[in-house]
């Protein structure tokens, strides 16, 4: 008996999947934008409290904290910089300012610079 090479085999096996088997149809695009937030978002350069070092903060979020951190992880790793996600904020260290503009209005963000 020869043996089967793998892609017949697997054509036989769909066959009798019948049609019930095939991919399951994928998230619209459409819904996906809809979960960003609409308000707008504020940009703000700090250094006040925090012993002559700089700040980028962002506020102005209505999602939940687990959303905010997941972007705050994102914005750090994209930016190569420290931060953190508490308050309903994040913090981006240094003056990056127009860089986490440029990223947020990627990620389909309203936002601006104060």
């Amino acid at each position: 008996m020869a043996a089967e090479n793998w892609q017949d085999a697997l054509g036989k096996l769909r066959a009798t999947m019948g049609p019930a088997a095939e991919e399951p149809e994928t998230e619209a695009p459409e819904e996906a934008k809809e979960s960003v937030q609409k308000e707008r978002l504020d940009i703000v350069f700090e250094r006040k409290g925090r012993g002559g070092k700089t700040a980028t903060i962002i506020t102005g979020f209505t999602a939940d904290d687990e959303t905010i951190e997941a972007l705050a992880a994102d914005l750090k790793k994209r930016l190569g910089t420290g931060g953190s996600a508490r308050g309903g904020e994040i913090l981006i260290q240094g003056d990056r300012r127009n860089d986490v503009l440029r990223l947020l209005k990627e990620k389909g963000y309203k936002a601006r610079v104060i």
